[in-house]
């Protein structure tokens, strides 16, 4: 009986979109549990540690310390949060697993990259894939830290294209092994790495297949790599080009099945982009920790700047940009790991139940991927701006942390292909009958044609106004993406623009509802007044986004939709957007700062 209550509370991915969400129902930063919060500090010491004060060391290209920090790591049981207990892991939920990922990720991208490619892409595949021999043989060394893992995807002619890779692989005439032979790009950790995933076209495979390469110094076997790259940030990630000249493997190093590789490659980035978005945002609270100090000290005009508006303006949108990305982060997290543990609980395998899982919940994979990855260059970027001239000065950790937030619109997928995914994959599952859009986007349609009515809601309760202004957010993405879908069929991949701009108000929708369910539990818990700032942070993020949705909505209308029926929609669009009581924005951003300078921190 109570896996049946839980399944009822847990919304499939995407289901977000056409189901309400009860405040009491998500999980936020607030819940984590005992064993988690020693986690979190556990990790913070360790980075306090290992890593922050040696940034210096990382921007001069030091490989050897992220080697070395990475096995620490392993030490500590930092790379195995994920990995069952029977391999060697400590065999934690994926809440756990992100908490992780989330706090050892913010002091340089080189570390955050090197544990985010070993402890995701590089041994997840084994896991998830892997036969029990594999697991068995890979796996322990790869949660420990005796080895380190890489993951051989993108070609020079095979980037976001992945399935259409030229690396070959050859079996061989007594059929005992494979013969690999091919050339592999960006790889990271490639200059440290014992395990590569590797990914190859058997013949002429319509998909490419996946198999387990293990590097031996002494024994290279047809593996050479390129010169580190030079890159703009993450400095100390091993990046380099790997080549196989007639490198041979045991036939049993297949992963999976024959063809099976691109599936492989798709469903580890799912889990990727999740844990890409978390790796977001200790970095967004550290840049605003530094920021608020600096502000606080810095004095202009016998003041401090901290007390000017132009400044307070900054700091607050940091500080709210960082703990709306924990509200989703965390909030979808704990729907994955639910989702896990029901279909553990239903006699499914760790590995099956994973897999199914993060197919399921791509589309908020996907969303929470680009809205982070956005949300860190943003602060950073203001973040040498509160600096001033010491931020764009490498003796400050501002200008360093603005070049490593960069590639994060670029890995695990481009923003472009994650916010295309987003949508594609929702329009999929509602034809699939996974997730019911054509009813409520027929009843948006109805609500366009229909008399509006003129009853005057009761905005008096706290949140009540917020809430109806997000199911209005919602309606917005049904009325755009439904008609689109109507108009072109299954020819609307083909329009990228229109569904660039979609996608832009599911993910405001997301992360907007995301933030005011979090601010109204912790005001339900904790009273509102010790709630006031997070109030303000919910609220502002929510006025950003009806800009955003209204923005991107005219944008889509415009683009396909003419005459009667483009006047309609832009009406349609004017009232879903539209404030009874417009918030004071300037009240919001002033309440959020003076938190922020008077603890003299991010304190949220």
């Amino acid at each position: 009986m109570e896996n049946s209550i839980k399944e009822d509370k847990l919304l499939r991915g995407g289901q977000f979109l056409v189901k309400e969400t009860k405040a009491e129902d998500i999980f936020t930063p607030e819940d984590f549990t005992e064993e988690q919060k020693m986690m979190r500090d556990s990790v913070k010491e360790f980075v306090d540690r290992e890593i922050w004060p040696k940034k210096e060391e990382f921007e001069k290209k030091n490989y050897a310390l992220t080697e070395e920090v990475m096995g620490k790591a392993g030490e500590l049981g930092f790379l195995g949060v994920a990995v069952p207990e029977k391999y060697d892991g400590l065999g934690m939920g994926f809440v756990s697993t992100m908490l992780v990922c989330d706090y050892i990720s913010g002091a340089t991208g080189s570390i955050a990259t090197a544990f985010g490619a070993h402890t995701g892409i590089g041994t997840l595949p084994i896991l998830l894939y892997g036969n029990e021999e594999q697991r068995k043989k890979y796996v322990p060394k790869l949660a420990t830290g005796e080895w380190f893992g890489a993951y051989c995807l993108t070609e020079p002619g095979a980037g976001s294209d992945a399935n259409s890779g030229k690396t070959k692989a050859e079996l061989t005439e007594d059929g005992k092994s494979y013969k690999i032979n091919g050339q592999k790009m960006w790889i990271s950790n490639a200059g440290f790495a014992s395990v590569f995933i590797v990914f190859a076209r058997i013949e002429d495979d319509k998909n490419i297949t996946g198999f387990i390469v293990e590097y031996d110094k002494e024994n290279p076997n047809g593996i050479t790599f390129g010169e580190e790259e030079k890159k703009l940030g993450i400095h100390a990630s091993s990046t380099r080009q790997v080549f196989f000249n007639d490198t041979v493997i045991p036939a049993e190093n297949m992963l999976s099945e024959r063809g099976n590789g691109f599936k492989i490659a798709m469903n580890a980035l799912n889990v990727g982009r999740i844990k890409l978005a978390a790796a977001s945002l200790e970095a967004q609270r550290r840049v605003t920790d530094v920021a608020v100090k600096y502000a606080n000290d810095r004095v202009q005009f016998k003041t401090p700047i901290a007390k000017f508006g132009a400044i307070k303006l900054k700091l607050a949108e940091m500080a709210t940009s960082a703990w709306v990305g924990e509200a989703a982060s965390y909030r979808a997290a704990k729907n994955i790991e639910d989702r896990i543990n029901l279909r553990q609980e239903a006699g499914e395998s760790h590995s099956d139940a994973e897999l199914k899982t993060f197919e399921e919940y791509a589309i908020e994979c996907s969303i929470l991927k680009v809205a982070c990855s956005e949300d860190v260059q943003n602060c950073s970027d203001e973040g040498i701006q509160v600096l001033g001239g010491m931020g764009f000065s490498a003796d400050t950790p501002m200008e360093s942390a603005w070049r490593d937030a960069r590639i994060a619109r670029i890995y695990e997928g481009t923003n472009e292909i994650n916010r295309m995914l987003a949508v594609g994959m929702l329009i999929k599952k509602a034809m699939k009958g996974h997730v019911d859009l054509l009813g409520p986007a027929q009843a948006v349609g109805e609500e366009l044609t229909g008399i509006p009515s003129m009853d005057k809601p009761d905005f008096n309760e706290l949140f009540a106004e917020e809430k109806d202004m997000i199911k209005k957010l919602k309606k917005v993405f049904l009325m755009v993406a439904g008609s689109a879908v109507q108009k072109f069929g299954q020819d609307l991949e083909e329009h990228q623009q229109l569904l660039l701009a979609a996608s832009d108000i599911l993910i405001e929708a997301y992360m907007a509802e995301s933030a005011i369910l979090r601010a109204e539990k912790n005001v339900k818990r904790f009273g509102e007044d010790a709630q006031k700032e997070q109030i303000a942070m919910a609220k502002l993020y929510l006025y950003h986004a009806v800009d955003t949705v209204n923005q991107k909505a005219k944008e889509g209308i415009a683009s396909f939709a003419e005459g009667d029926e483009q006047r309609m929609m832009l009406m349609g669009l004017k009232r879903f957007t539209k404030y009874d009581r417009m918030p004071n924005v300037v009240e919001l951003r002033n309440t959020i700062a003076e938190k922020l300078t008077s603890e003299n921190k991010y304190c949220f």
